[in-house]
């Protein structure tokens, strides 16, 4: 029997290995090699087809979000397994191996999932509003067991103005608890997407943040290596400059082709009567067009924005195994440095509450300004410390410090090819496994490979 260790090191490219020490000592004990990413080049839906082996047209995870077009809703960073299509790599290794034991620790769409161990972020909603930080654990003692010895998890330190290394540090301590109980344990460092977007991926902080990752990884690798375990360390894409906002759904509203309503002043998107609006993803938009005779003027426009380069319709997403019912009529890839924002509204005063805030689940896109305190306000760091001092009084209270000034953000991801050097990235500790490049589908068979499973017992 075989034990295997997946790292995923979001962010990390061949270019910024060399301020990684333990992990490029990894790759000499071993080998790398070139990671050909999917469309879209993000977190859900690059790790579902790590697990997979399937691109979005089978696995049916299309962005990090999408319109559910049954309910009438926009959700993002939805939890539950039972969305991601294909059987996963554990699955497919119990086949042979009964026994065989898997530990998710943050990976995505985690909840729900057949694995033996799983820790995925989840704060408490409590009744009057307020939201503490916690995580989802299972079975149930496995979440006091983590909380006992390393504390609650690091919610706000995972994603928002105050991430920070800090949540990266308790996944590894999570990882290096339940790695000797599994074969196979799967471990999401998400430490170099903070300010790899905040200050560009040729900052002295990206250099400083690669370096911090490297340390905090140090005994979970001690670890595998003691315990003869194999260890794949990859990333899902490599982060880009960043220097173009698009706003697709101002121009689609200009066009009269997207709806707001207004309640107590402030416009929220209307997607059940507006007849193309855009759900941004980093450099990646799916536009939804109600009527399709509406498909090819909505086309045009998108083709005439500065900073797309690729309007997709359903013949153009089949080249890039993202024909799947949940993508929008027209997917949008921007250009380099160019990236998508979820803006509608053309007045800041008319902007939902919600802009300003953390809001995850509520906006109808994605929004990297979350990272920020608002740099252009001398006291949004007063507020943010007087809105915890409330928290911890265990009062309500509104995080309104985020910017809406896209021009912040200096790093994003979400399109594929551009240089090797600065593209996803795999690592192995295993010599006899190498080659010169491998693919996103082909992660699963080299995991199935390193824990032992047999090829005829995959099919």
């Amino acid at each position: 029997m075989s034990r295997l260790l997946v790292i995923d090191v979001v962010g990390l490219t061949p270019a910024l290995l060399q301020h990684a020490p333990r992990l490029r000592a990894l790759a000499e004990q071993g080998w790398q090699a070139p990671l050909e990413t999917v469309l879209p080049a993000v977190t859900c839906s690059v790790q579902s087809t790590f697990l997979t082996g399937e691109t979005p047209r089978g696995h049916g995870i299309v962005g990090n979000g999408w319109y559910f077009r049954d309910l009438g809703e926009v959700h993002l960073w939805r939890q539950h397994n039972r969305l991601v299509g294909g059987e996963k790599v554990w699955e497919t290794a119990r086949r042979h191996r009964p026994d065989f034991r898997t530990a998710n620790v943050c990976w995505w769409y985690a909840m729900g999932a057949t694995t033996d161990w799983t820790v995925t972020p989840r704060p408490v909603y409590h009744a009057d509003g307020r939201k503490s930080p916690d995580c989802y654990a299972r079975p149930p003692e496995l979440h006091d067991e983590l909380t006992e010895a390393f504390g609650p998890f690091p919610l706000f330190q995972y994603w928002g103005p105050t991430a920070s290394l800090r949540s990266t540090e308790w996944i590894v301590a999570a990882s290096r608890r339940l790695l000797p109980r599994a074969d196979l344990t799967l471990c999401y460092v998400p430490h170099l997407d903070y300010d790899l977007q905040r200050f560009g991926p040729d900052s002295p902080e990206a250099v400083a943040a690669v370096r911090a990752v490297d340390t905090a990884l140090a005994p979970l690798l001690d670890d595998a290596r003691e315990l003869g375990a194999s260890v794949i360390a990859l990333s899902e894409y490599g982060i880009g400059p960043a220097s173009r906002p698009v706003h697709v759904n101002r121009a689609l509203r200009e066009a009269g082709l997207l709806e707001v309503y207004v309640q107590e002043g402030m416009e929220y998107l209307d997607p059940w009567t507006s007849r193309a609006f855009a759900v941004a993803d980093h450099q990646v938009a799916h536009v939804y067009v109600a009527d399709p005779a509406d498909r090819a003027a909505v086309a045009e426009l998108c083709a005439g924005l500065t900073g797309v380069e690729l309007v997709l319709d359903r013949e153009g997403q089949a080249e890039h195994g993202l024909d799947h019912e949940r993508s929008g009529e027209l997917v949008l890839v921007a250009e380099p440095e160019a990236w998508f924002t979820y803006y509608y509204w053309n007045d800041d005063t008319r902007a939902p509450d919600f802009a300003r805030g953390v809001e995850i689940h509520r906006k109808p896109g994605y929004d990297p300004a979350e990272l920020f305190l608002d740099p252009a306000d001398p006291t949004a760091k007063l507020r943010a410390g007087l809105g915890l001092v409330r928290k911890k009084l265990g009062l309500r209270y509104a995080m309104n410090v985020v910017p809406m000034e896209a021009h912040w953000v200096r790093g994003t991801h979400g399109r594929t090819g551009g240089d090797p050097a600065h593209g996803p990235v795999l690592l192995c500790s295993d010599p006899g496994s190498a080659r010169d490049r491998i693919a996103a589908t082909e992660v699963r068979d080299l995991m199935l490979d390193l824990a032992g499973i047999p090829a005829a017992a995959r099919t």
